[in-house]
């Protein structure tokens, strides 16, 4: 039996991934860390909070991400350079704080590469929240307000940001089942059914 587990969960946006994660945690009397993170990270490093939000799941302005993309552009490459290490600093700063939050008890964390920085933890279980597009645009639509066009172009946006930050970071591919324990798409059995299903499977799996 286990005396702790530390849960990830990576999602789509607009999946209900994070709603679902914050269900389970309660549900579990887990702590709960999503922008939690962020906060804790600047407290730790001393960092103003809004330097790490604007980073937050974002690897657009590191050099080699803008290479990637523009391989030939050479233009402000200085800038983009010291970016680069700012970024890459941030990122392990918070890698640090996500490993110091699973090592002092069961958790519930949201997003940031956690799946892939505490991988080598036996306690640690990996869970992906997904869902189809159609889905995925209704629900972005009503808690946002927006038209279907808008829900759609945000979804991409930020799942492309999200992707690119991960495959950035851990040279894995976003999304990739191979990557988690359990991949599920809530829309089979709704959120709070969703929480149900998951807090057995942890339960069994902390019984192990």
């Amino acid at each position: 039996m286990k005396d702790r587990c530390v849960i990830t969960v990576g999602r789509e946006f607009g999946s209900g991934g994070r709603e679902i994660a914050k269900k389970l945690a309660e549900r579990l009397q887990f702590p709960f860390y999503d922008r939690e993170l962020i906060t804790l990270a600047a407290e730790k490093s001393g960092i103003n909070v809004n330097v790490f939000e604007t980073a937050d799941e974002r690897p657009q302005s590191s050099l080699l991400y803008s290479l990637a993309v523009d391989p030939y552009s050479v233009k402000g490459s200085l800038f983009r350079a010291n970016n680069m290490q700012t970024n890459d600093q941030l990122f392990k700063i918070q890698s640090d704080v996500i490993r110091e939050v699973a090592a002092a008890g069961s958790c519930v964390i949201v997003g940031r590469c956690a799946d892939y920085i505490l991988q080598e933890l036996p306690e640690c279980l990996r869970i992906y929240v997904h869902g189809s597009m159609d889905h995925r645009i209704d629900r972005i639509k009503r808690l946002y307000e927006l038209t279907g066009k808008q829900a759609r172009e945000l979804i991409q946006k930020t799942d492309k940001s999200r992707a690119s930050y991960y495959n950035f970071y851990t040279e894995q591919k976003w999304g990739d089942a191979d990557n988690f324990h359990l991949s599920i798409d809530p829309y089979l059995l709704g959120t709070d059914g969703t929480v149900d299903l998951l807090e057995t499977f942890v339960k069994a799996f902390m019984a192990q």
